[in-house]
Formats: C-alpha cells, structure tokens, sequence
C-alpha cells in the first residue's frame, strides 16, 4: 500500500546572525534619515523563500525544508533561518 503524499507549502525566513555586519540594512537606514524618518534605530536585511513541495506529513515536510534552508537556502556560518508551513 502506497502512501499518498500531500502538497506542502513553506515559507523560509532568512536573516543575518547577531553580530554580523549588515551593510544593506546601515544604508537603507541612512537612507531613511536622508528622508527625514529619523526615529528609525536599526534595520537588518532578510530574504524570504516560499517552498512548495509533496511530503508524506508534516513532520517529514519540516525536515525536509530545514535541510534545504541548511544546505542551500541559508549560509549557516553567518545566517540564522526560520522555516513556517
């Protein structure tokens, strides 16, 4: 009896680690002082991946995104990630 897969869909939060330099973020953030939004503090930069795929469940749909996100979506050594389905 084969088991049939059902469609998944998750979006992949990536973001710079704490502590890692974020040149996007500080001249998007000067660029809003230019513009007069002076109260703005910080700004750190992101991209975010919408992932559709079959899985047999949700558990092996998280881990299957979490190795994507690990092994190409994010560079672990300087990003952190966020998978929601």
């Amino acid at each position: 009896m084969s088991k049939e897969k059902k469609s998944y869909q998750a979006t992949v939060y990536v973001r710079l680690k704490e502590g890692v330099l974020d040149p996007q973020g500080t001249t998007i953030k000067r660029a809003l002082g230019d513009m007069g939004y002076n109260g703005v503090e910080e700004i750190r930069s992101g991209k975010f991946f919408e992932v559709s795929f079959l899985s047999a469940n949700r558990k092996e749909a998280l881990k299957l995104v979490n190795q994507i996100s690990d092994k190409l979506l994010a560079n672990p050594v300087i990003e952190d990630f966020k998978v929601e389905i």
